[in-house]
């Protein structure tokens, strides 16, 4: 998928909750971005090929009732994957199980 998405033949919609989930686990250590947060997304989003994806009461809705787990993340990335009708790139075990979602990866 990220290839096909780095030949311009797919977009990856990254939701707004994946950018603050990135950007608690960078601070707290737990990634390393190479760089600030900032100057990550900066580069994520200068490629037509990711596109940030907002986030709607709908989806906050969505997720309040379908839960995979206790991770607020998760039930928030399902919720707009189910929104956009798109399966979700994760790996993720307990998304994958919940059947929320078609899963790749």
């Amino acid at each position: 998928m990220f290839e096909a998405a780095e030949r311009r033949a797919a977009v990856v919609y990254v939701p707004v909750a994946v950018l603050w989930e990135c950007s608690l686990l960078a601070s707290a250590n737990r990634v390393d971005l190479q760089r600030s947060f900032g100057e990550f997304c900066a580069d994520l989003f200068s490629s037509p090929a990711y596109q940030p994806f907002d986030l709607t009461p709908e989806q906050i809705y969505d997720a309040d009732a379908h839960r995979p787990n206790r991770d607020p993340f998760d039930a928030l990335i399902c919720a707009a994957a189910r929104h956009l009708n798109l399966p979700l790139l994760s790996r993720d075990s307990d998304i994958r199980r919940s059947g929320l979602v078609e899963v790749i990866w």
